[in-house]
């Protein structure tokens, strides 16, 4: 096992992965003091659990008010992302925009005919405080959805508008589910998606059923999450979505390994990447690496790992949408073949390639399906390297620097 690297800002861990701590269960939780591993098995029960939060607020003044000129969704982080999956649920016939405000405050079009959903984990977080003063000074109509008991619920309360509490069984980077589900929900009742009851009950199955498939005590070859977890080990990833919906999964590891495993990664829309990007595959981490590798040599021999040969690791997100026929913005077959073929390039080029493909009867199981294996595996990645995947020194320095305390109250 590599020796471990202790940094005065209390980085602590290994470059070489050690394929052995993913095996000991013992060790992994002992690695895991946040519970960011039971945090994330938690994905269906913060399903059920934010959709019984959400049943139990008032929305039907959402509903009275009639359908909005636009929507704004603004949050920071895993709260960020929940605006993405609300376009993507809703779809490209949707009759209103719906728009991702990822700063402090709203656009400034915004006003009185729109509508804008504040999220924060926390409760607290300073941007979606922003967007809430902001929406309520400019007479717009303001959705909260955070912590419970906190200032976004106070100010919630003081413009009369709804507030959905989520659960906070979860860290903020393990709680996608618990604020995105009151979000589906609150856009539901504006008229805006179809989700019901048993769309959020498969969901919720199928996370669950993930959860077990990539449980720390399953061993690696037969663990899906640790397997794609040792298969990005050391390399650079890239991770390309086939659909909007895959999309928003690709994004969403690219996060997770970036904030959990502090891997870069290159994420986005493979139609996009086929503009300019996918020449990735050609270059000094791509092609041109692989074309230096021993075919013969061991993948995972200690020489290979250490010799300083850092390689691109494609990962392709493919959707294959609900109906083939649907009417989208883009036919699915082209989608396909788009897919097919940077697999293609990919194989011819040496890099290699992991695919994940979504499974389930509405967009939101299928997101789901694209996510949970993903979710562990940022965790198993960052263990395996001797990390803790909930503390992030670099994180808390950056606060502490951007936000310093004033002399007199230090």
């Amino acid at each position: 096992m590599a020796t471990p690297l202790d940094g005065t800002a209390g980085v602590n861990g290994h470059r070489v992965p050690d394929e052995s701590l993913l095996d000991d269960e013992k060790s992994m939780l002992g690695n895991d003091p946040g519970g960011m591993l039971r945090a994330t098995a938690s994905a269906g029960a913060q399903v059920r659990e934010s959709a019984a939060l959400a049943a139990e607020a008032d929305l039907s003044m959402l509903s009275d008010e009639g359908r909005p000129r636009a929507v704004v969704v603004a949050g920071i982080g895993t709260a960020g992302l929940t605006g993405s999956i609300l376009a993507t649920v809703a779809g490209h016939r949707c009759p209103v925009p719906i728009i991702g405000h990822r700063s402090a405050g709203i656009p400034g079009w915004v006003g009185a005919a729109d509508v804008v959903f504040a999220v924060s984990a926390s409760g607290r977080s300073p941007e979606a405080l922003a967007a809430a003063e902001a929406a309520v000074r400019r007479g717009a109509r303001l959705v909260a959805i955070g912590n419970p008991d906190t200032e976004l619920q106070a100010m919630a309360e003081r413009a009369r508008s709804p507030f959905i509490p989520v659960p906070r069984r979860a860290p903020a980077r393990a709680s996608l589910w618990g604020l995105a589900i009151p979000v589906l929900l609150a856009a539901r009742a504006i008229g805006l998606v179809k989700v019901n009851e048993a769309d959020l009950a498969e969901t919720a199955t199928r996370l669950d059923a993930d959860a077990e498939r990539c449980r720390p005590a399953a061993d690696s070859f037969v663990n899906p999450a640790k397997s794609l977890a040792l298969g990005l080990a050391g390399s650079i990833p890239i991770v390309w979505g086939s659909s909007p919906l895959a999309t928003v999964a690709a994004r969403r590891f690219a996060d997770t390994l970036a904030a959990n495993a502090r891997y870069p990664v290159m994420a986005g829309a493979l139609g996009e990447a086929g503009r300019g990007r996918v020449g990735l595959l050609d270059g000094v981490f791509g092609g041109l690496a692989e074309s230096s590798r021993d075919i013969f040599a061991d993948p995972h021999d200690d020489e290979e790992e250490e010799s300083g040969a850092t390689r691109l690791r494609l990962v392709v997100f493919r959707d294959g949408g609900l109906n083939p026929e649907d009417d989208a913005d883009e036919p699915i077959a082209v989608e396909e073949r788009r897919a097919d073929a940077v697999q293609t390039l990919a194989e011819r080029r040496g890099v290699r390639c992991d695919v994940l493909t979504a499974e389930g009867g509405s967009a939101i199981e299928r997101l789901a399906s694209l996510t949970a294996v993903p979710d562990f595996a940022s965790l198993y990645l960052a263990l395996a390297h001797g990390l803790d995947p909930m503390a992030v020194p670099a994180i808390s320095e950056m606060k502490e620097l951007a936000n310093p305390v004033p002399e007199g109250l230090q």
